[in-house]
């Protein structure tokens, strides 16, 4: 993505970044649905990895989602990206679909979600 699709982007979802001085450290796109909130381009600069950046970024999503009155999240993965499938499951998600690109015979990627209980209620 660059800044002007980030830019486009923002005219009808939600851009939240992280930010080190002038570092983007992570960033992630929420546009609400009807039923969840997704969750998309959630992106780590690779030498800010491990920190545990990307698990504040869906914290934050949580709690939009809960002001927005939406009772989960969900995002899509690309099927080759199994160490981020297994940083999902450890968050929280889980699968609930595959789908394939147009042109394509097989999966492509992997719809996850993870309802969310109302703040202040234990899980």
């Amino acid at each position: 993505m660059t800044p002007q699709t980030l830019a486009a982007e923002a005219t009808t979802a939600e851009v939240w970044a992280l930010t080190e001085g002038d570092t983007l450290l992570a960033c992630m796109i929420l546009t609400p649905k009807p039923d969840h909130l997704y969750l998309g381009k959630l992106a780590t600069a690779p030498d800010h990895r491990g920190r545990g950046l990307a698990r504040r970024m869906i914290t934050h999503a949580e709690a939009r989602a809960r002001a927005l009155h939406l009772p989960a999240l969900q995002l899509q993965t690309r099927i080759e990206l199994t160490e981020n499938h297994a940083t999902f499951h450890r968050l929280g998600f889980h699968e609930i679909a595959r789908t394939a690109h147009p042109g394509y015979d097989r999966p492509t990627s992997l719809t996850f979600a993870k309802p969310l209980t109302p703040q202040g209620d234990l899980p």
